[in-house]
């Protein structure tokens, strides 16, 4: 009785963490890591290679600030478990630029200011990345017919970004930002 008492307590020493050893790629640098298999690729980012540009907004991934891209497809960080991309391309915010050059996106960011308080920016960019790359590889969308080449307009690049939210409301220059870089 005594045993099961502490336990519904919360007593009960916790079990020991499963660990994986990993070679992770992020950003074009090679990481050799050793992981507790339950944890995510955001906290990984974050916490133990220091790249804090992807953002904790929701953790649920519904806001889409941890957006990244793992082989050139974007993941919700937060839902996503380190031990899957093993041996994988991860791309981060940091990882956009070419050397010193702003990625077109990001320079489209500032030019038509995309961006207000900045939490989202990160995934926003990364998200609209890959947006861009689907696109242009015929993926289609909920608004597009499916047949034929993609035409990123207005209505369409909002149907495509709508898995990252903004709560300073900068929709309208975000989009106009990616339709500027848009093929």
């Amino acid at each position: 009785m005594n045993g099961e008492a502490n336990t519904i307590r919360g007593d009960a020493a916790a079990p020991a963490p499963i660990t994986s050893d990993l070679r992770l790629s992020v950003n074009k640098d090679v990481h050799p890591i050793t992981v507790d298999t339950r944890e995510t690729l955001l906290d990984t980012l974050r916490e133990r290679l220091d790249l804090t540009g992807s953002k904790k907004g929701c953790d649920h991934g519904q806001c889409g600030a941890c957006t990244v891209l793992v082989d050139g497809r974007r993941v919700k960080s937060c839902l996503t478990l380190t031990v899957t991309v093993d041996d994988r391309e991860i791309t981060t915010i940091e990882g956009l630029a070419g050397g010193d050059s702003p990625h077109p996106l990001q320079e489209a960011f500032i030019e038509y200011d995309a961006f207000q308080c900045g939490y989202c920016t990160p995934g926003q960019l990364c998200s609209a990345v890959g947006m861009l790359a689907e696109a242009q590889d015929g993926w289609p969308s909920a608004v597009s017919e499916g047949d034929g080449p993609v035409v990123l307009d207005e209505e369409e690049i909002r149907e495509r970004m709508s898995g990252n939210l903004c709560r300073c409301g900068a929709y309208p220059n975000i989009v106009e930002a990616i339709r500027r870089v848009a093929p």
